[in-house]
C-alpha cells in the first residue's frame, strides 16, 4: 500500500461539530470501547478540528485490527499536523496487519517529511521485517540507530539481538549488547536467549551466572534454550533450581518433555504443577493433551478434559484441536467428532486429527467424506492431510480412491509426495495384490529410497508369500546402512518362506549391530494404563 501525502480537505464541511476537543475525544473513546465504529467516525469527520491526532490514533486501531488498512490510511491523511507520536502509533498499528512492506514504506515516508524516528519506531520496524524477506534491512537499521545516537536499552537493543541470533550472527549479537549503555534485565535475557539460539550453551550459562539480577524470564530463557537443543535433563535440572515458577516456566518444561516424546514425564510434571497451586492456561493444557495422545492414555485425557472444564479455560482453536487429536489417537473417535463439531472455527490441524482418527479406526470411507467436507469449506490440505487420506484408503482397501488422491497431490494441490506417501501407496497395492503397480511406482520414483519405503515394498510381497520379491528390491535394502525392525522382519520371512536361506543369513545383522541400531520390538501401550492420576 502506497503511503500518500496528507489530505488537507475536510469531509462533510456543512455539518460541523462544536464539541470541545476533550469532550470529542471522550465521546470517540467511549464509542470505540463499546465497539461502535460508525458514530465515532461521524464525530471525527464533522468536527472543525478533524486533525486532532489523539482522536485519529484512537480511530486507526480498530480499523487496522479488522484489516481495513485503506480506511486507517485515510484517517491518518486527514490529520493536518502530525507529530512523531502519531507516526509511531500509525506504524505500530500497521505492524499488527502483518504487512512488513507497508510498515517499511511508512517508515521511509516519515523520514521524508522530516521526522526523526524514536527508539519505539525502530523497534516496530525491526519487529515487522525481521521474519520476512526484508530482514536484510536490519543491519542497515542498526547502523541508522548508531548514527542517530539512539538509546538501545529498552526497545531497540533486545529486538536487534533477537534478529542477529536468528541469523546466527554471534558477532552482531555481542556488538549490540556492548553498545547498550544501561543494561537492564531484559537485555541480559536477550543475550542468554541469543546464545542459546545459536547453540553457544557455555556462553549462555556464563552470561546467566554473571547477571546482576535474574527474574523468572531469565530462568525460563535458559531452560527453553536447553530444550530447543535437546538437553532436556539439563533443562529439568535448572527448572528444579528455580525458587519461583509461574505458568510460563511450567508450560515450557512440560512442552520440552512433549517435544522430545517423553510423555509420561510431562504428565507427572503436570501433576506437580497442580500441587504447586499454579493455575494452568490453555497452552499448558494443550501440551498435556498432546502427552496423553502420544502415549494413548484415554483415562488421563478424560481427566484433563474435566480439569479444563473445571478451571473454566476458554477452548480456543489450539486447545480444541488438541482435544480432537487426543480423543482420535486414543481411539475414541465419537468423542473426537463431538469436540470437532463444537468448534466454531475449524483449523487444518483439527481436520487432520479427525480424518486421521477415522483412518486409524478402519473407517476409510468416512475419512474420505470428512476430507471432501474439508475441501468444500475452502481449506486446502497439506502433506499430513494427504497421508491420512491414503492411510484411510489403505485400511479399507480403496485402491482406485487411493490412486486418485495420490495423483491429485501434485497436480491439484501442489503437494510433492513424500516417502511416506509412496510407502502408503505401495501397501495399498500390496493388500490388493497389485504387485506390478507397486513395482512400477517404486521404479518411477525420483526421491531417494529409505528403509521405510523398502519395508513397505517388501511387506507387499510378504502378504503373498508364494511370490519372490524382485532382485533389485533385495539388493536395494541390503545396501542401506540403517536397519528398520519392520523391514528386517519382513525380509527374513519372505526369504525364509521361499527357501532362500542365504538371503536371510546375509541380511541378518550381528548381535552387536542389533544393540547398536536398536533393532527391537516396541512394547505396546494400553489405552487404559496411566502412570498418573489427575484430580
Amino acid at each position: 500500500m502506497r503511503i500518500r501525502t496528507p489530505i488537507l480537505s475536510r469531509k462533510n464541511p456543512r455539518h460541523l461539530s462544536t464539541l470541545p476537543t476533550i469532550n470529542l475525544d471522550n465521546d470517540i473513546n467511549n464509542c470505540l470501547q463499546k465497539t461502535r465504529f460508525n458514530k465515532p467516525q461521524k464525530l471525527f469527520h464533522q468536527t472543525p478540528i478533524a486533525g486532532n491526532i489523539f482522536s485519529c490514533n484512537a480511530m486507526m486501531k480498530p480499523n487496522l485490527g479488522t484489516g481495513q488498512n485503506e480506511h486507517a490510511q485515510e484517517l491518518f491523511d486527514e490529520v493536518s499536523l502530525k507529530n512523531p507520536a502519531s507516526w509511531n502509533t500509525f506504524l505500530s498499528s500497521l505492524n499488527k496487519s502483518q504487512n512488513p512492506e507497508v510498515v517499511y514504506k511508512g517508515f521511509l515516508e516519515m523520514g521524508r517529511v522530516g521526522f526523526k524516528p524514536k527508539e519505539s519506531t525502530i523497534s516496530t520496524l525491526v519487529s515487522a521485517v525481521s521474519e520476512t524477506k526484508f530482514n536484510v534491512l536490519v543491519p542497515q537499521v542498526h547502523a541508522l540507530v548508531v548514527c542517530l545516537g539512539l538509546n538501545m536499552s529498552m526497545f531497540v537493543g533486545p529486538v536487534l539481538m533477537k534478529w542477529y541470533s536468528r541469523m546466527g550472527d554471534v558477532e552482531g549479537l555481542g556488538r549490540v549488547f556492548d553498545e547498550i549503555l544501561v543494561k537492564n534485565v531484559a537485555c541480559w535475557n536477550a543475550l542468554v536467549s541469543g546464545y542459546m539460539e545459536v547453540g553457544y550453551f557455555k556462553q549462555a550459562r556464563r552470561v546467566f551466572d554473571k547477571m546482576p539480577e535474574r527474574d523468572i524470564v531469565s530462568w525460563t530463557s535458559l531452560i527453553d534454550g536447553y530444550i530447543r537443543n535437546k538437553w532436556v535433563n539439563k533443562a529439568r535440572s535448572m527448572f528444579n533450581k528455580m525458587n519461583q515458577k509461574n505458568v510460563v516456566s511450567w508450560t515450557v518444561m512440560i512442552n520440552g518433555y512433549v517435544q522430545n516424546e517423553r510423555f509420561r514425564e510431562a504428565l507427572k510434571l503436570f501433576v506437580l504443577m497442580l500441587r504447586s497451586d499454579t493455575r494452568p492456561n490453555q497452552f499448558t493444557f494443550s501440551n498435556v493433551l498432546d502427552a496423553c495422545a502420544g502415549c494413548s492414555y484415554l483415562i488421563t485425557g478424560l481427566q484433563v478434559h474435566s480439569c479444563i472444564l473445571k478451571f473454566g479455560i476458554p477452548q480456543d482453536l489450539v486447545l480444541s484441536a488438541s482435544l480432537v487429536d487426543m480423543y482420535a489417537k486414543c481411539r475414541n473417535i465419537n468423542a473426537a467428532f463431538c469436540v470437532f463439531e463444537s468448534m466454531q472455527e475449524k483449523s487444518l490441524v483439527s481436520w487432520n486429527s479427525l480424518i486421521g482418527g477415522y483412518a486409524r479406526e478402519g473407517l476409510g470411507r468416512r475419512a474420505l467424506q470428512e476430507f471432501d467436507r474439508m475441501i468444500s469449506t475452502g481449506i486446502n490440505p497439506n502433506q499430513v492431510t494427504m497421508f491420512n487420506v491414503l492411510l484411510a484408503c489403505r485400511g479399507s482397501g480403496l485402491v482406485k480412491e487411493g490412486e486418485s488422491h495420490f495423483n491429485s497431490m501434485d497436480c491439484k494441490y501442489g503437494i510433492q509426495p513424500g516417502l511416506e506417501h509412496y510407502a502408503c501407496m505401495m501397501e495399498i497395492y500390496g493388500k490388493a495384490g497389485q504387485l506390478g503397480n507397486a513395482e512400477t511406482l517404486i521404479k518411477g520414483m525420483i526421491l531417494k529410497f529409505d528403509v521405510v519405503l523398502w519395508g513397505a515394498f517388501l511387506r507387499a510381497f510378504y502378504l503373498y508369500s508364494g511370490l519372490e520379491p524382485p532382485e533389485f528390491a533385495t539388493e536395494g535394502i541390503l545396501k542401506l546402512k540403517t536397519d528398520y525392525p519392520a523391514a528386517y522382519a519382513a525380509f527374513r520371512k519372505i526369504h525364509g518362506g521361499t527357501g532362500k536361506r542365504s538371503g536371510v543369513i546375509e541380511f541378518r545383522p550381528s548381535k552387536e549391530m542389533k544393540q547398536r541400531r536398536n533393532i527391537a520390538k516396541q512394547k505396546a501401550l494400553s489405552q487404559s494404563e496411566s502412570p498418573v492420576e489427575v484430580k
